[in-house]
């Protein structure tokens, strides 16, 4: 179940880090092409939601690996599949019906969150 943990996490943290940091550095005309929803979302609150991803593929990666507070792996996972609960219902919203990478993250979370327990 580690080793499963940690494909999980590893895949799901760096999907995170790289997209949490793109939110953070790019202005909306660089973000448009990727994320439409941009558009329609204040520019503070796209780096906010950046920050947050940035900080929960921290939180998946290093509590288990120090040992330090090892329940923040799960909240961090637990913390995934609440935004994509939410990414999705924004892309519905929108009118984007095109939600599958949404709920293929929800499931890695999810997945993540199972596999987070061992660390309890």
């Amino acid at each position: 179940m580690t080793v499963a943990y940690w494909i999980a996490a590893g895949l799901l943290a760096a999907f995170y880090l790289y997209g949490g940091a793109v939110k953070v550095v790019r202005s909306r005309e660089g973000l448009r092409p990727m994320m439409a929803w941009v558009d329609s979302t204040p520019m503070p609150a796209v780096r906010a939601v950046g920050v947050v991803e940035v900080l929960g593929a921290a939180g998946l990666v290093l509590p288990p690996l120090t040992g330090v507070a090892p329940w923040l792996a799960l909240a961090a996972a637990v913390g995934f599949v609440v935004l994509q609960i939410g990414a999705t219902a924004v892309h519905l919203r929108l009118g984007d019906r095109q939600v599958a990478l949404n709920l293929t993250l929800l499931a890695a979370a999810a997945l993540t969150a199972w596999l987070a327990t061992a660390w309890l």
